[in-house]
């Protein structure tokens, strides 16, 4: 029996072409080396706003 050679489809060639990094994901990567997103958040949450007690709309999760 001959061994066929099967065509790629489009997702399986996606799937086996090493991506580009961008130059967002570049800097975000470079970002969390120096100062660690867990640790900034940590930070901002102090200060972040909360509900108040006659209600209103919530304010968006600071991730």
């Amino acid at each position: 029996m001959e061994s066929k050679e099967r065509q790629l489809g489009f997702s399986e060639y996606e799937r086996s072409v090493v991506k580009k990094q961008t130059r967002r994901e570049k800097f975000l990567s470079e970002m969390e080396v120096v100062v660690p997103f867990s640790l900034l958040l940590s930070l901002i949450e102090a200060s972040y706003p909360q509900v108040g007690p006659q209600g209103g709309r919530p304010p968006y999760p600071p991730e």
